[in-house]
């Protein structure tokens, strides 16, 4: 469906086929085509800008026109597909995106702390890589840990994620805003029954609970919400809503 909206549009007439956007474009959605950069299709520009900055000769610019809506998923499919061609994979060997749901297994080797059973039940845990329809989204309590907790705090499995679906990524390194997308579809496609988030004390951290907070404002969605500080010397220094 198309909708009128901000996309790129790349002026043929500057460009010297650098390829400088093509790495800032977090989406890739540029190519290079006989010399030149080219929007691949309008469903994977999501019309930001980032890869403005990154032209030399000034031939990126954002306009408003009539286009197709941008698609978080086939962005997510493309950049997969890209990964597997660059590894010489071919896409069905690639477990990382197919949902699954597993027993917690006991690890081989328990830790001089004791018991170091994993707790983890559901793959995969990258949050740009699970589906908002995954089977087990469904009535789950969902862990979404900001990338560094689980190397700061050492009994992470023990005591977050036991009976959780967990979710990671980086509020600052990432994309927010597709986040906030993702997010929205997980909380209208299923009944979500609470929600525990994992951050650490650093200021780059306090997004993730702003950005879940916008997805269920966007959804309609009221769940239960619990925010979890990690400090950077590993132990737990506040908790709340």
């Amino acid at each position: 469906m198309k909708s009128k909206r901000k996309i790129i549009q790349i002026d043929e007439d500057l460009c010297d086929g650098c390829g400088q956007c093509m790495i800032a474009c977090a989406e890739a959605a540029i190519e290079l085509v006989d010399g030149k950069a080219h929007v691949v299709a309008d469903r994977y520009c999501d019309g930001l800008g980032a890869c403005l900055g990154e032209c030399p000769q000034g031939a990126l610019t954002i306009i408003e026109r009539e286009a197709e809506e941008f698609d978080e998923k086939a962005v997510e499919e493309r950049l997969l597909q890209q990964q597997l061609q660059d590894a010489g994979m071919p896409a069905h060997s690639c477990p990382s995106v197919q949902p699954r749901q597993f027993a917690a297994c006991p690890s081989s080797k328990p830790s001089q702390r004791g018991a170091s059973d994993s707790k983890l039940s559901t793959w995969p845990v990258q949050l740009r890589l699970v589906a908002p329809d995954a089977p087990f989204l469904e009535n789950a309590d969902l862990l979404v840990a900001a990338d560094c907790t689980a190397f700061a705090y050492p009994d992470v499995h023990r005591d977050f994620f036991k009976g959780r679906v967990v979710l990671c990524g980086c509020p600052k390194l990432d994309d927010q805003e597709a986040y906030v997308q993702k997010f929205t579809e997980i909380f209208k496609r299923n009944v979500i029954k609470s929600v525990t988030v994992l951050v650490m004390e650093v200021p780059c951290c306090g997004g993730m609970p702003m950005i879940i907070q916008k997805a269920m404002d966007a959804a309609g969605a009221q769940v239960p919400m619990e925010t979890v500080t990690i400090g950077i010397e590993g132990g737990i220094i506040r908790r709340g809503a």
